[in-house]
């Protein structure tokens, strides 16, 4: 089994540089990050491993499913993985998200909220409840 000392963050951008950044951002913040093309790529990567905490993904993307769809399925079939949605071109109402996920507006909001991807270090995470 591998081991839980790191974040495991799921990066999921049908552009690749803005993937490449996003992935940068996420490694520079100290934690690991998988990069994916599409929700369907996305979507077989915690069915091959379990050590997955976190989804970041681009709502506006080509393919079976957008973001959100994304996110809703990720949260129905691993409901302890956390989820973070951007886009830099839709807004999306917290009634259009799943439990416990966050929305931030566009890749330069995330780079500003790196921070937030140290929070959910495993030995910092904190309890949240539905």
């Amino acid at each position: 089994m591998k081991s839980q000392s790191k974040v495991i963050l799921l990066v999921v951008e049908d552009e690749p540089l803005q993937r490449m950044h996003a992935v940068d951002i996420v490694e520079a913040a100290g934690l690991e990050a998988i990069g994916a093309g599409n929700a369907d790529h996305a979507v077989r990567v915690p069915e091959s491993r379990d050590d997955v905490r976190i989804v970041f993904t681009d709502i506006d993307m080509p393919g079976s499913m957008d973001g959100t769809k994304l996110a809703a399925a990720v949260r129905n079939r691993w409901p302890p993985i956390e989820i973070i949605l951007t886009s830099g071109l839709c807004d999306v109402k917290r009634d259009e998200m799943p439990a416990r996920s966050v929305f931030l507006k566009n890749l330069t909001g995330a780079t500003r909220s790196s921070r937030r991807f140290n929070g959910w270090r495993p030995d910092r995470r904190r309890r949240r409840t539905v």
